[in-house]
């Protein structure tokens, strides 16, 4: 099965838990309910993806003359990668990291946080930004932001479903409705299924990135003592902003001041699987 096919089925799966949901919630008003946002959710994340994504990070472009070392750096590896350059913004937070949005290489954007600028070498910011730029030529972006999107809603869903199901006995319609103890179990199963969804696009995902960036920017290590360095960081400063449910996008996975069951999961491979592989492919290039 290719990634693509993979992807594909695990974003029909989250479209059939709301659409589940929905049924739980409305019977048949709320299936209809729930099949229409779901559609509108896939069509709204295509065309706006990054804008969504950015305004959740307060994040804003960064203009060439502000940092031509950064805008230089992107620019090579566009090139390399064979793809036009990608749109660079800043994330006002302190907590290091680095994420990549936008519906295509054409519409393409990469964004770093002021953290990550303060904690990396040169050689080593080069290193994530070409993992970004793997993200990109490897068109992971959309997918990413839509599983984010649609994980958001689920999460939200379910939480109304599980009120429902406490407080109002769970819907029943002339088909017989559902036991309100399993409705409750379902409102609260819904989130970690959404969860684990997610993982499983992105945990692939990320190893493709790893190994696309370190050719990019031919440093293997440079990305490994990245990789090294942000995640002792992201274990001790939180994100103050955005949304677990985006934490697939990012280079490594965030800790979000405010936590929620989606920090129950864990949306990346071990870093040390990620690095050791960096570190085999540096060896073999000797």
């Amino acid at each position: 099965m290719t990634s693509q096919i993979k992807t594909a089925l695990l974003l029909a799966l989250l479209s059939g838990i709301i659409i589940v949901l929905g049924g739980l919630l409305g019977g048949r008003t709320g299936v209809i309910f729930a099949f229409g946002l779901a559609l509108l959710m896939n069509v709204g994340s295509y065309w706006y993806s990054d804008k969504i994504v950015l305004s959740m990070y307060r994040a804003r472009e960064l203009a060439p003359e502000e940092a031509p070392y950064l805008h230089k750096i992107v620019e090579e590896l566009a090139a390399n990668a064979g793809i036009p350059k990608p749109r660079i913004c800043v994330v006002p937070e302190e907590a290091p990291n680095a994420f990549a949005t936008g519906r295509n290489p054409e519409h393409a954007v990469v964004a770093v946080t002021d953290g990550i600028m303060r904690l990396l070498s040169p050689e080593e910011l080069r290193g994530v930004l070409a993992h970004e730029m793997g993200h990109i030529v490897n068109r992971d972006i959309l997918i990413q932001t839509v599983a984010g999107v649609m994980a958001s809603a689920i999460v939200t869903l379910a939480n109304i479903f599980q009120f429902t199901a406490i407080f109002g006995g769970g819907n029943r319609d002339e088909e017989g409705g559902m036991n309100p103890i399993a409705a409750l179990a379902m409102a609260l199963l819904a989130p970690m299924a959404a969860g684990l969804i997610q993982m499983a696009i992105s945990r692939s995902r990320e190893f493709l990135a790893d190994e696309t960036g370190a050719a990019l920017c031919g440093q293997p290590l440079a990305l490994a003592g990245a990789l090294t360095k942000l995640g002792i960081a992201s274990g001790s400063i939180p994100m103050q902003q955005g949304n677990p449910s985006t934490e697939q996008m990012f280079i490594v996975a965030p800790m979000f001041a405010v936590g929620g069951m989606a920090n129950l999961f864990s949306t990346h491979p071990p870093l040390e699987e990620r690095i050791r592989r960096l570190r085999e492919m540096a060896a073999s290039n000797r």
